[in-house]
């Protein structure tokens, strides 16, 4: 999941994280990392799940849109991308 975090604003997107990351373990997700660019512009998660199924919850967790205006406080973009491991 990349996010572009604009100047400036990352704190507000800080506030976002502490509400939503929780939410995951709760749906059998883990964080396995977290990055961030040198210039706090991009912050990327890998996320794991053990099936589609615990992701589709956590994505319909009623939490998260109680969330939502703390995102949209942040102005960051977010995108999630499926990936898989390649061997």
């Amino acid at each position: 999941m990349p996010a572009r975090l604009p100047e400036g604003r990352l704190d507000a997107f800080g506030a976002y994280e502490n509400a939503v990351l929780p939410l995951l373990a709760e749906h059998g997700g883990r964080l396995e990392r977290r990055l961030r660019t040198p210039d706090d512009r991009v912050e990327a998660h890998l996320v794991s799940f053990a099936g589609e199924a615990d992701f589709a919850a956590s994505r319909a967790d009623p939490r998260r849109p109680r969330a939502a205006s703390l995102l949209e406080a942040s102005g960051a973009s977010i995108k999630l991308l499926p990936v898989r491991d390649v061997p």
